[in-house]
C-alpha cells in the first residue's frame, strides 16, 4: 500500500508498456533520463553529465525490473494509471482478492496529501520534502502547493527507476518557485539530506514540510527498530516549526486481511509491516500533532463532514497525522 494516484482502475492486459506511453519515459527506459524541466530550462538532478541535447543525459542504463512487481506500479494499477507491467497486475489482483476496498484506501490516502498540502502552505509552508513520492500523476504535491503559493519549492525523492524515468513531470515548476528530484532510499536518510540537489533547492534553517505518505510500512525493523529511527533522523536535521505529515497502513481493524497483503507482497519481493496506532503514534514523538491529532487517513480535517463517513475503519485501513516541531 503505497502513495500513489490515478482516476480510474486499469484492466489492460499483456507485459508490455501502453501504446500511450510518455516519449519522457521511453527515453528513461532506454538512456536512463533523469533531466528535468526547472522554469523551462533543463535542470541537472544527478552528477552525470549533461548531453547538449535538451533533456538528454550520458550515463549507464537504467534496469526497470519489469519482471517483478513494485509497490508504486501496484499502486498505480489500482489507481488507473499508465505505468504498470504484469508483474504488477498479477500482484495487485491478489491484493484485490483479499482487499477489495484497497482502491478506496489508494484514493484516501491521495486525497490525505492534497488536503495536508493546501493546510500547511496556507499556514505558511514553502519548503516540501516529499520522500516516497511514487509515480507522478497530477496534482502532485508541487500542483498543489505551487497554485497557493508560487514561490513553494518542493524536493521529491523515489527509489523507483520508474518515478525516474518520470521525473520530468515533477520538476515542471513555476518561475517563482522551485522543484527537484533526487533519486534515494528511505532507508538512507542521511544520503536524503545531502544531496546536493536537496540542499540547492530546500534552506534546512527555514521550516521544512517533511511528507511520508504510505511510505515507513515498507520498512521493517527486523527487530532494530529501524522505521522510527529512520524517522527520528529526518526529524532531527529540520528545524523549529517543520512538520510531518503521514499516513501508514494498520493492522488495527482487520489483522487477518492484513497479514495475507503482507504474505502478497513478501511473495512478489516486497516487504512490509503495518503497524497499531501506539507504533504510528511514536513516529511523531517530540513534535505536537495538529487537530485532529491521529486519525484514520479519510477523517483528518475532509473537505465535507460526509468524507469521514463513507468507508469503514477496516476499508480506510490506514492512519494518517500531521505535527510540527515545536
Amino acid at each position: 500500500m503505497s502513495d500513489r494516484t490515478g482516476d480510474g482502475m486499469s484492466n489492460r492486459e499483456g507485459d508490455g508498456m501502453s501504446d500511450d506511453m510518455s516519449d519522457g519515459m521511453r527515453e528513461g527506459m532506454n538512456e536512463g533520463c533523469n533531466v528535468g524541466i526547472n522554469g523551462g530550462k533543463p535542470d541537472r538532478t544527478s552528477d552525470r553529465k549533461v548531453d547538449h541535447r535538451p533533456g538528454r543525459t550520458t550515463g549507464p542504463l537504467v534496469d526497470l525490473q519489469l519482471d517483478r512487481a513494485h509497490s508504486s506500479r501496484i499502486y498505480d494499477y489500482f489507481l488507473g494509471g499508465k505505468t504498470n507491467f504484469l508483474a504488477d497486475r498479477v500482484a495487485a489482483a491478489s491484493v484485490l482478492s483479499v482487499f477489495p476496498s484497497a482502491l478506496i484506501a489508494a484514493r484516501i490516502n491521495r486525497e490525505f496529501m492534497h488536503r495536508t498540502t493546501r493546510c500547511l502552505v496556507k499556514a505558511g509552508m514553502r519548503q516540501f520534502l516529499d520522500i516516497g513520492t511514487g509515480i507522478p500523476t497530477p496534482p502532485n504535491l508541487h500542483d498543489i502547493a505551487q497554485g497557493i503559493a508560487p514561490d513553494a519549492r518542493i524536493v521529491y525523492t523515489d527509489n523507483d527507476p520508474i518515478v525516474l524515468a518520470h521525473a520530468a513531470a515533477l520538476l515542471l515548476s513555476t518561475p517563482e518557485g522551485r522543484t527537484a528530484y533526487v533519486q534515494s532510499d528511505v532507508n538512507d536518510p542521511e544520503a536524503i539530506l545531502a544531496a546536493p540537489q536537496l540542499r540547492d533547492t530546500l534552506d534546512l534553517r527555514k521550516p521544512v514540510a517533511l511528507s511520508l505518505n504510505a511510505l515507513m510500512h515498507f520498512v521493517t525493523d527486523d527487530g532494530r527498530d529501524r522505521a522510527h529511527t529512520i524517522v527520528d533522523t529526518l526529524k532531527s536535521a529540520l528545524p523549529s516549526g517543520s512538520t510531518l505529515a503521514m499516513t501508514h497502513a494498520t493492522p488495527d481493524f482487520s489483522p487477518d486481511t492484513m497479514q495475507k497483503i503482507v504474505e502478497i507482497y513478501r511473495g512478489a519481493g516486497t516487504v512490509l509491516q503495518f503497524r497499531s496506532r501506539g507504533e504510528f503514534l511514536r513516529f511523531f514523538e517530540g513534535w505536537e500533532l495538529m487537530e485532529p491529532g491521529v486519525a484514520l487517513s479519510h477523517q483528518w480535517r475532509p473537505d465535507r463532514p460526509e468524507d469521514a463517513t463513507y468507508v469503514t475503519d477496516a476499508e480506510a485501513g490506514c492512519y494518517a497525522a500531521v505535527a510540527r516541531k515545536p
